[in-house]
């Protein structure tokens, strides 16, 4: 009797760990992947067609591996065949497939024969991750470029700070104006003389029309106050901060950027090697807008909000680029862009340095685009808001070898182990002036 317990409890054993492994085993299918290269690389191949939460060209992505294995009984032997060359597996007469490719209108997918095994292991771990909420810079970082700061626009010396040192000033010149007072009468006191009595009360604008140290005093605080608010003034012509055109075809980066969570880089891509981010070719926008010729319901009634018909704006792209529908007529017009960010053609800047070398995330000087539907500049880019940048910002010197020698000789010299933009040389008047 006890070899059969014994026999049994090994077989209740086994079968609990045959459905642990069974349960758990989903959440494991794309662990071997390596999450921040696979959104990287699912910015650049795939963001332009799909989400990871909604349908959009493709459908959603979120656990597409799982769903797939559960629901369809799919491999990743599967998945891979069809990212590298989906066309050849419709083509096979595979059941799945051709329903995917019915249920999105028949919109053939981009083939990727070149991404490895590992690559695609990235993308799944990254679309395997748990939906998180998005996390606003300024409340890691309050005090970071572009968190309710206030622009300077003098090289870094605060405005506050020049009006406290001018009423601070005015209190000085007051508070000597008493103690001459203080003084004079202790003068008289000591020659025997009745100030009262030997003086007749003059009225107010009299005695001050005939003491000429209260008249400098007031003079030289009035003038002082004129300056500064004639400096403040002049120091804003040519800050065109909050400048929100009317462009002549309506383009929401709240619901591309925003809603739809297309990387900033995917139509602005030059921001990567060269000085400008370049105005993206109405290619770009028909890459998707060939199968988007409309847009769903919702989207439509939250146009209304903002007085924007979406499927008319779509249209004017398409008289554009001389699209009918079925493919291009040749008949095409240029469209007359209103440029918002302008800097003066005495400044120097490169986006390639501050997205490809520095990292910087697009929202840092443009501001929370994906949530513009009208694009308008956000930051003052002023000269004193850039030097606030350069000094409160460290360089990203790690696992880059350009930066070891100095980042190694200029720790020493600060005593510091991070590095801001202005100790490595970022306030030197050619970096940005030629």
């Amino acid at each position: 009797m006890k070899q059969v317990i014994y026999r049994n409890l090994t077989s209740k054993i086994l079968h609990l760990g045959f459905i642990l492994l069974l349960t758990f085993s989903t959440s494991l299918y794309a662990q071997d992947g390596d999450p921040a290269n696979g959104k990287s690389l699912f910015n650049t191949n795939c963001a332009a067609c799909h989400k990871l939460d909604k349908p959009m060209t493709g459908p959603a992505l979120r656990n597409v591996e799982t769903r797939l294995s559960e629901e369809q009984g799919l491999d990743r032997a599967w998945l891979n065949a069809w990212i590298r060359n989906s066309a050849a597996v419709i083509k096979s007469g595979d059941a799945y497939a051709n329903k995917i490719f019915n249920e999105y209108n028949q919109t053939a997918m981009t083939a990727f024969p070149t991404l490895s095994d590992q690559d695609i292991s990235d993308i799944l771990a990254y679309t395997a991750q748990e939906k998180q909420d998005p996390v606003d810079p300024c409340v890691a970082n309050p005090g970071g470029p572009g968190c309710d700061q206030v622009p300077t626009g003098n090289g870094g010396v605060s405005n506050d700070l020049i009006l406290g040192a001018l009423a601070l000033l005015f209190a000085l010149l007051a508070m000597a104006l008493v103690l001459v007072n203080r003084t004079l009468n202790r003068f008289a006191e000591a020659k025997g003389i009745d100030v009262v009595a030997e003086t007749k009360r003059k009225p107010l604008w009299k005695a001050f029309v005939e003491n000429q140290f209260l008249i400098l005093v007031t003079a030289i605080f009035f003038l002082l106050a004129s300056a500064y608010f004639v400096y403040g003034y002049f120091m804003q012509v040519g800050v065109d901060q909050g400048y929100e055109p009317v462009q002549p075809i309506h383009y929401s980066h709240r619901i591309h950027a925003g809603d739809n969570g297309i990387d900033c880089k995917y139509c602005h891509s030059s921001a990567r090697v060269s000085k400008t981010s370049g105005i993206p070719s109405l290619n770009v926008c028909m890459n998707c807008h060939k199968s988007i010729s409309e847009v769903a319901p919702e989207t439509l009634a939250e146009g209304k909000d903002y007085g924007v018909d979406y499927n008319a704006e779509i249209q004017k792209l398409y008289d554009a680029v001389g699209w009918d529908g079925t493919g291009y007529t040749g008949d095409s017009k240029p469209v007359k862009w209103i440029r918002i960010h302008n800097l003066p053609d005495f400044a120097y800047f490169n986006h390639s340095q501050h997205v490809s070398v520095a990292g910087i995330e697009c929202q840092t000087c443009h501001g929370p685009v994906e949530e513009m539907e009208i694009m308008s500049q956000h930051a003052p880019l002023t000269m004193g808001w850039c030097i606030n940048c350069h000094r409160e910002t460290n360089v990203k010197v790690q696992d880059n070898e350009y930066y070891t020698k100095i980042h190694e000789e200029l720790s020493k010299k600060y005593g510091v182990d991070q590095l801001t933009a202005a100790q490595m040389g970022g306030l030197e008047c050619g970096k940005c002036h030629y």
